[in-house]
């Protein structure tokens, strides 16, 4: 292979160097982007003080948030599958709402 000019290294460096330069840029801006989530923590927190009380884990709570359960008495409308089945459940949080409901004295639906 030919050996390349020193005006063709210095143009690919300078390419090299500017693509370097905006995939910096792009990593700062999705760093940046990361903080737009805080918000929606901010908005789950408004609402998940039922949860919060029994002392459900933050996956947990969220997972009961997005399905539209906001307290205990909302758990009757769905089955423990259905719950089981919710990313963020864990065997503790199932054990939490379990006993919460017998305090409650709620089933879930057959």
């Amino acid at each position: 292979m030919a050996k390349q000019s020193p005006a063709k290294i210095k143009k690919l460096r300078g390419e090299a160097m500017r693509a370097a330069a905006q995939r910096k840029a792009e990593k700062a801006q999705n760093r940046s982007a990361g903080n737009k989530s805080e918000v929606d923590l901010d908005a789950y927190a408004a609402v998940d003080g039922a949860w919060r009380e029994l002392g459900l884990a933050a996956p947990a709570r969220r997972a009961l948030i997005d399905e539209g359960l906001y307290k205990v008495s909302d758990l009757r409308k769905y089955s423990l599958d259905a719950i089981k089945d919710l990313h963020g459940m864990g065997p503790n949080a199932i054990r939490i709402l379990i006993t919460a409901m017998k305090k409650s004295d709620i089933s879930f639906r057959k």
